[in-house]
């Protein structure tokens, strides 16, 4: 006897990111082709060949989080929880009403707290290792973002952080999805969160050769363009609101859309470079399509993972058409990054609440600053301007070092 699947719906949203601290205003950006990458100003970065970054921008904690506790919480933690409250407080759900046994968090982030790691190790060279700061580990780690959620709410179901590089806030979305789905939580808090704008972490993405180091904004994140010679540095945060189909309609919930299926794979090739024939990438929106029971002609937009980098977007662009067949070329395929920068952990939670609000608003974001074609790249990318189109389905995608591919597919939401 199998259980039948329960049906799992986006009920609430929230965003700190580099378009702006809130879902409206960073879509109204979306909506318009913002651009948000300028100059670095965390730190002088005048002695290092990176200048820009996606920073977020006039980031106040004691404006956007309540007390004063944001003190000992990391920069990525601060947008973690500034975005939880967000997506809960949007969700209109009660809280004393929630059995919270049965709500959780999975909430990514690749990098954690590195920028107090690296404060804190400069400090200790200079006064001894024992001075060290003692909020240094729960403040550094990872998963205290989601921890530190579930605490704010008092979820205490399933609490965990995916750390798979970029696809990190992708696996986050789709494990909630999958955890509700089978009948083991109502309610869950998703997404990824990260700030690694710090010189160690510019440092070591430069020395790879995977960032962009050019000092033009608008030439820096400029996927699927012939251009294109590395990312360009995000940061922020993406948190959804998932909720079981039946706890929400009871409560008269309003739904942005529903999340109807997931893949993650592994291309098992190299430590940093995607399969150039984008089979690992493939599979995972294959896997996402048939989890959900669409067909590959049903499917209108994809939100690429699309980071501006040589290999990403060829392989991407390649794995799109091995999982969509001709229908590659009817497929509406853009790349927030253009405007957002690539923000890690929490890439994949900003573009799930974007795709979302892709389907409900019946538009689809641009990639901007888009020039020079690509005879590798070649589908329809969006170009420079959004576009107005009513889509039925669309997919999220994160792919990241380590090959860990992951794909969402979204539903749009009718009564």
């Amino acid at each position: 006897m199998t259980m039948e699947k329960r049906r799992v719906l986006i009920t609430g949203m929230g965003t700190v990111n580099p378009l702006g601290h809130n879902v409206r205003d960073s879509w109204r950006a979306v909506r318009d082709g913002v651009c948000g990458i300028a100059p670095i100003t965390q730190y002088d970065s005048s002695k290092q060949k990176v200048h820009l970054a996606a920073e977020v921008k006039d980031w106040d904690p004691a404006q956007a989080l309540p007390g004063r506790d944001w003190r000992h919480m990391s920069r990525y933690a601060q947008f973690g929880m500034a975005a939880a409250q967000e997506a809960v407080a949007d969700s209109g759900v009660d809280l004393e009403g929630l059995d919270r046994t049965r709500c959780g968090v999975i909430l990514s982030s690749g990098i954690g707290g590195i920028g107090m790691a690296e404060r804190e190790q400069t400090r200790c060279l200079e006064k001894g290792f024992d001075r060290v700061n003692p909020y240094y580990i729960p403040t550094a780690i990872a998963n205290m973002g989601a921890g530190l959620i579930a605490i704010a709410f008092g979820f205490k179901g399933m609490c965990t952080c995916p750390v798979t590089a970029c696809a990190g806030g992708t696996n986050a979305v789709g494990d909630a999805f999958r955890h509700i789905r089978d009948g083991y939580a109502e309610v869950m808090l998703c997404g990824g969160a990260e700030s690694a704008v710090t010189p160690l972490s510019i440092g070591g993405f430069t020395t790879m050769r995977a960032l962009h180091v050019g000092d033009d904004p608008a030439s820096a994140s400029i996927p699927f363009d012939a251009r294109r010679n590395g990312f360009v540095m995000g940061e922020g945060a993406g948190v959804l609101l998932l909720e079981e189909y039946e706890h929400a309609m009871a409560r008269g919930a309003k739904v942005y859309a529903e999340v109807l299926g997931y893949g993650a794979t592994c291309d098992a090739y190299h430590m940093t470079a995607p399969s150039p024939d984008g089979e690992g990438g493939a599979r995972a929106m294959a896997q996402a399509m048939a989890d959900g029971g669409a067909a590959p002609e049903q499917v209108g937009y994809i939100n690429a993972h699309g980071t501006s980098t040589p290999l990403n977007d060829s392989g991407e662009t390649a794995a799109i058409k091995k999982a969509f067949g001709p229908h590659a070329y009817d497929l509406a395929v853009s790349s927030t990054k253009s405007m957002t920068g690539h923000m890690l952990g929490a890439a994949g939670g900003v573009e799930a609440i974007f795709t979302a609000l892709a389907l409900h608003d019946g538009f689809l974001p641009a990639t901007i600053n888009y020039c020079q074609p690509d005879p590798a790249c070649d589908l329809d990318y969006v170009p420079n301007q959004g576009r107005s189109a009513r889509v039925e389905y669309a997919l999220s995608n994160s792919l990241g070092f380590g090959g860990h591919n992951a794909s969402i597919l979204l539903k749009r939401w009718e009564e």
